[in-house]
């Protein structure tokens, strides 16, 4: 029985209405010396980025990354040999035979991590999926109210002469989401993904909430859940310029990330306003971690 990435699966879904596969048996051998016939693979198809832990023991089988590439899980038993097989010059009707073994049985768990350059990291309302169907293809569900976004998405960014790139917004991250609230535990392990994390705050004023607040919770939440999200690079995004009290917020706002060695970008994700300086620092900053990641 074998995994194989397929990049046109986007959900390990049809694995959660059939959980039992069983790959078909060999044939027996028949007269005249001939051989059974072995069956052939069962090939399972899975998303890009499956990692495939046995069950039992927790241990990671395999670590799928890359379209077409195979995991072997499970394998077929020896087949037996026939009592041809045992014939001599001195004993040539033997009545012996050798047995068929039985196929490997196991139980999987299968996990799927999204693989993005860029996460797009914010509280709910931040307008994740309005930059994401903005910069890309990808048409979200957008509207007013927490938790629009259900699944994260996905988007192909091309932008001047870079090479184009793959955005994810990942929904549902609140405070205490490294323990489970909201939507954020389900969705965290897709940050692991990301490249690059870009970090989008709302500073309309239009929530009530406190974007220099919103900004430190969610470091402190992506750290809390696995550390080395904390050292990832990360670009921060200023949304809803195009709302007059958010743009009166921006002086200050620059005075703080500057303290911190951050660079900030306000943009607008409604209107597009910012969008082309935030885009070329995100291909910057993608070009440089792939001539890094080259020169290793």
């Amino acid at each position: 029985m074998i995994l194989k990435a397929d990049s046109q699966i986007a959900t390990l879904l049809d694995f959660r209405y059939q959980q039992h596969y069983h790959a078909k048996r060999g044939q027996h051998g028949k007269g005249k010396n001939q051989e059974g016939r072995s069956s052939p693979d069962l090939i399972l198809p899975v998303p890009v980025g499956t990692i495939v832990r046995d069950a039992a023991s927790g241990d990671t089988l395999k670590d799928i990354t890359e379209n077409g590439e195979l995991c072997t899980v499970a394998r077929g038993g020896a087949g037996g040999r026939g009592n041809a097989r045992f014939a001599t010059s001195t004993h040539q009707a033997p009545r012996h035979a050798e047995p068929g073994q039985s196929g490997e049985s196991r139980w999987l768990f299968l996990e799927l991590k999204l693989i993005a350059d860029v996460g797009i990291v914010g509280f709910p309302n931040a307008g994740k999926s309005t930059l994401i169907s903005r910069i890309s293809s990808a048409r979200p569900k957008i509207a007013d109210y927490p938790f629009t976004t259900l699944v994260p998405n996905l988007g192909v960014v091309t932008f001047g002469n870079y090479r184009p790139f793959v955005v994810a917004d990942i929904p549902g991250i609140i405070e205490g989401a490294h323990e489970g609230a909201g939507l954020g535990l389900k969705f965290l392990r897709h940050v692991e993904r990301t490249c690059i994390i870009l970090h989008l705050l709302d500073i309309s004023g239009a929530s009530q909430r406190n974007p220099l607040e919103d900004y430190l919770a969610m470091n402190r939440e992506l750290s809390l859940f696995n550390k080395a999200l904390a050292a990832k690079p990360q670009i921060v995004a200023l949304n809803k310029i195009d709302v007059p009290e958010a743009r009166r917020s921006i002086a200050g706002l620059k005075r703080y990330f500057k303290k911190i060695n951050k660079e900030i970008y306000p943009i607008s994700a409604l209107t597009g306003e910012g969008l082309p300086n935030l885009l070329n620092a995100l291909s910057k900053s993608l070009a440089r971690k792939l001539k890094e990641e080259n020169q290793a």
